[in-house]
């Protein structure tokens, strides 16, 4: 699981394998697989970093070589 902070200030932890896309409007917003959508305050680039921490914290990665 990566956090995130919601606009009002509330941290959410978030499955990043449920992460469809990312888009940015001025306000980043995950998409969820399930067609949720999650309004954040951290960049998308921030949360790319999480994603590839966490995938690297797991040994994601050695599979994907």
């Amino acid at each position: 699981m990566i956090k995130v902070t919601r606009l009002n200030n509330v941290q959410v932890w978030v499955n990043p394998h449920q992460i469809e896309f990312i888009e940015q409007n001025p306000d980043v917003t995950l998409v969820m697989l399930s067609g949720k959508s999650l309004i954040i305050r951290e960049s998308a680039e921030e949360v790319i970093d999480r994603i590839v921490e966490y995938r690297k914290r797991i040994g994601a990665f050695k599979n994907e070589l």
